[in-house]
């Protein structure tokens, strides 16, 4: 495993005083493709948005590139160097694929960098080029959550988190968005992917966390996570 880009250890995390995440500890190298599964409900998302500044831990603490961020505003995670693209897409439904895509570098005053990176995009994703100037609640379900990932990539993060990303897909359209994930890994950007199709999830992943109700109940190796007789009984049916 390369060097840790994200360090989260011993977070708690509540809403409204109640528990929900236990005692979690993850790590994410730089240039990794790390996947978070479990049953919907388990507590993946709140430890995203904990990380992504939405939330506060209660106890623990959280460091990327060595800094500790646990207690920094969503704004400012942003500017550190992490996107979240969070689950349910939230894309500006009435506004142009392109349009989406600038909003997507809000932090970036320079107007050529903006072009540049939306080149870089439509090179990753040539269907958003086909469709740049189309409205994005017209496009398909699997090309608004390429818009999505687009998007986050758009201010150019060390760490692009994803949420969720199968939510409302079809399996065709789980497997393209999948392969797009890959893209994204293997043209250098570090991916933290939270998702609860266990199986699609771990096929593309370096290593993954299985939680269950908060907590973590096993990680290492996606290869072995995959082969795991607990995995593949609680959470492939098989």
């Amino acid at each position: 495993m390369s060097e840790l880009i994200l360090e989260v250890k011993n977070i708690n995390c509540a809403y409204d005083g109640a528990p929900v995440i236990h005692d979690v500890s993850i790590g994410v190298g730089e240039g990794e493709l790390v996947s978070i599964v479990g049953a919907n409900g388990a507590g993946k998302s709140t430890i995203m948005r904990t990380i992504a500044g939405l939330m506060h831990p209660v106890n623990g603490n959280i460091k990327f590139k060595g800094k500790d961020i646990s207690r920094l505003p969503a704004h400012m995670i942003i500017r550190e160097g992490i996107s979240y693209v969070p689950e349910g897409r939230r894309l500006f439904a009435k506004l142009s694929v392109q349009e989406n895509l600038e909003l997507g570098a809000y932090i970036e005053v320079n107007r050529s960098e903006i072009k540049l990176r939306t080149e870089e995009i439509f090179e990753l994703f040539p269907i958003l080029q086909e469709r740049k100037t189309q409205i994005a609640e017209t496009l398909s379900g699997g090309e608004q959550q390429m818009l999505a990932i687009a998007r986050g990539m758009m201010s150019k993060p060390k760490l692009l988190m994803l949420d969720e990303l199968s939510l409302g897909l079809m399996p065709a359209l789980v497997e393209r968005v999948m392969e797009a994930v890959v893209n994204v890994n293997k043209k250098g950007t570090t991916i933290l992917l939270v998702e609860q199709m266990v199986q699609e999830a771990l096929e593309i992943a370096d290593r993954g966390y299985v939680i269950q109700t908060g907590r973590i109940l096993i990680s290492g190796e996606a290869k072995e996570l995959l082969e795991s007789e607990e995995v593949r009984k609680a959470y492939m049916g098989m």
